[in-house]
């Protein structure tokens, strides 16, 4: 009997610079911007503990300490909230990291490409499966969506990749999968290109910001060369995996925003303002109101 392995790491690459959002990254992590009131960082890492998912690798670069401090034990501010005799508050605080939950933070020294990100967490992931999650991508799903692809994974034993159905114009945007449906929203990948011309791309399939992989992807990485924009791709890393093991595409339950745009960061801070049990209704009454000009 074939031994079932649990999902149990996950990789955050945290180490771009987030240029799409000058000058508001000039001094902070893209990750730590808000949506309403959680850095997205947050959401990714909620996201992961909640498909069971108990020790958190981030791989940073420069300028990028708030993330370390965001899920460190903030003394002076516990105690001055315990002091005040604001619990709600020191709840909401401490649960930013659970006591079960282990972080461990590794540099990329050079921007190299996401592969390369991912890469440089090998020695932290040792020989187990491992998530990667992007945190530009906000993901909103019920079950959250690494929780759907875990349990997936619970039954299939190998990489799979989050994908969503994008425009034709929007492929150069995305690494695009094509390969044989094995049920509805599982299919084996034969084919993957990274970021092709809408004239070229195999299928609209894109690859959403969610991966879980095997641990074999890391030689498949380390032995290829550069991609696209010179740099080691993921998307190419994965291609050479699938020459010795099974991946396959995961279409995933539920809606994604690309805060790594100022137009999908607006959107999703919109929709979750509305659905925020705090702000919610009165930010729907001020919507309803409000005159566009």
């Amino acid at each position: 009997m074939k031994k079932v392995t649990t999902l149990n790491k996950a990789v955050f690459p945290v180490a771009g610079l987030g240029t799409r959002f000058l000058p508001a990254t000039k001094a902070q992590p893209k990750e730590m911007l808000p949506v309403v009131d959680k850095p997205l960082i947050q959401y990714a890492v909620e996201e992961a503990y909640a498909a069971g998912i108990r020790h958190m690798i981030f791989v940073t670069g420069r300028n990028k300490r708030a993330i370390e401090d965001h899920f460190d034990t903030a003394y002076e501010l516990e105690t001055e909230l315990a002091t005040a005799h604001k619990q709600d508050l020191l709840a909401l605080v401490r649960s930013v990291q659970p006591d079960d939950m282990n972080c461990a933070y590794v540099r990329q020294p050079r921007s190299l490409g996401l592969g390369h990100a991912v890469l440089c967490a090998e020695h932290l992931v040792g020989h187990e499966p491992f998530a990667v999650l992007l945190a530009d991508d906000l993901m909103v799903g019920t079950p959250p969506v690494l929780a759907q692809m875990a349990a997936q994974f619970e039954q299939l034993q190998q990489s799979l990749l989050a994908v969503q159905e994008v425009p034709l114009a929007h492929t150069r945007r995305y690494g695009i999968v094509a390969g044989e449906p094995v049920s509805e929203q599982l299919m084996k990948v034969t084919q993957m290109v990274e970021k092709p011309a809408p004239g070229v791309a195999p299928s609209r399939m894109g690859v959403a910001g969610r991966y879980i992989l095997t641990p074999n992807v890391f030689k498949h990485i380390r032995n290829q060369s550069s991609g696209v924009g010179g740099e080691i791709q993921l998307t190419d890393g994965i291609a050479g995996l699938m020459t010795e093991e099974g991946v396959y595409a995961f279409q995933y339950s539920g809606k994604r925003y690309d805060c790594g745009s100022k137009e999908g960061f607006l959107e999703a801070t919109v929709e979750l303002a509305l659905a925020h049990p705090e702000v919610g209704e009165h930010f729907r009454n001020y919507l309803k109101n409000l005159q566009v000009r």
